[in-house]
């Protein structure tokens, strides 16, 4: 399970960012990022391979960010690095970015076996509780309509129908409480005060955490340096518009940190160049706006857009991710007004430009 697009994506040719590690650390290892801050991994299937977390020194033990997905494997990992680069000295507080299971699957096995508390936004937290209790359920009448509406044939909805409910799978479940982190928010963790920086449109309430003492900004899954975070809309909410949150999301986000920081990504390499990388991020998907409502001269379906927003051919496999990203390109149209919807006799949605 994939929360980021990936070279699907029809981006531009990357600005120059600086890497200052040559590689990142193996099975068992750590790297030190700055005084008290380790860069780790944990496993993750598929072409992503591994996702990166973090371990920052305090008082007694270490304050862990970003958790991998839930599974034997990523708890044999995290037993491998307490007992090797954390030296056996045990969690003290697991803070989650956001509520996507690479990130959180593996929060409510650390907080048990380490009896610290969850650090998290609200909305990710509440939004993640409600997508776990959809386990083992049916696809709802709503979510067929709305991928119907998409333009899916009957075999790709019986696919949804077959893979509904399996969120839970990929996480332990969640302790019953949590401390909230609040966009602005500031504390201590080990020696140094970090800010709460939140952003929206990958994720309902994304939390980064700044140091401006080091120079480090822990992203998540909002700033990624070769990778764009994939951007959707879903059945739970189908008028959203989550493109345009996460566009504001990135401006604000370069007005408030700056560009000195290294940021310290869910996913590739920590780099240098957030400003560059967030103007290119923001530029990528502009472009792509104006590709989709060139295209939508012509009454499309949100299935037909595809080829204005990805390289490649969209495989079944990535079928659900693409529509959303899609979606999410339709309704930014929309808001802005540049595109209308109108929905025909079978319940499936055509989209215009209308300029």
């Amino acid at each position: 399970m994939s929360d980021v697009s990936e070279t699907t994506a029809r981006e531009r040719p990357a600005p120059t960012l600086n890497y200052p590690f040559e590689k990142g650390p193996q099975d068992g290892q750590a790297i030190d990022i700055a005084a008290g801050v380790k860069w780790l991994r944990m496993p993750l299937g598929g072409p992503l391979g591994f996702i990166n977390v973090w371990a920052i020194a305090e008082e007694g033990g270490w304050a862990i960010v970003d958790t991998g997905m839930g599974g034997a494997e990523t708890m044999h990992a995290w037993r491998d690095a307490f007992d090797g680069p954390l030296r056996k000295r045990p969690a003290t507080r697991v803070f989650v970015t956001h509520m996507h299971p690479d990130h959180v699957g593996m929060a409510g096995w650390l907080t048990r076996k380490y009896d610290v508390p969850l650090w998290m936004s609200r909305l990710e937290y509440l939004s993640c509780r409600s997508l776990s209790a959809d386990t083992g359920r049916e696809a709802p009448s709503d979510a067929l309509r709305f991928y119907r509406g998409a333009g899916w044939d009957e075999d790709s909805l019986e696919t949804y129908r077959t893979r509904f409910g399996t969120f839970g799978k990929y996480m332990h479940v969640l302790p019953d409480s949590f401390h909230r982190l609040v966009d602005g928010q500031e504390m201590m963790i080990g020696d140094h005060r970090w800010r709460v920086v939140v952003g929206s449109g990958h994720s309902p309430e994304h939390a980064c955490l700044h140091c401006p003492d080091l120079q480090l900004m822990i992203s998540g899954d909002q700033v990624l340096p070769r990778i764009s975070s994939n951007v959707s809309v879903f059945p739970t909410e189908p008028e959203a518009d989550p493109l345009s949150e996460w566009l504001a999301s990135l401006a604000r986000i370069k007005s408030q940190v700056g560009d000195e920081v290294l940021v310290l990504p869910a996913h590739n390499d920590p780099f240098f160049g957030l400003h560059a990388r967030i103007d290119h991020l923001i530029s990528g998907h502009e472009q792509g706006l104006l590709r989709l409502q060139d295209l939508l001269r012509e009454p499309k379906r949100a299935v037909d857009c595809f080829s204005a927003l990805f390289r490649a051919k969209i495989t079944p496999g990535l079928l659900g991710m693409a529509t959303g990203e899609s979606l999410a390109h339709l309704n930014c149209l929309i808001g802005r007004g540049l595109a209308v919807r109108e929905t025909d006799a079978n319940g499936v949605a055509w989209y215009h430009a209308t300029a």
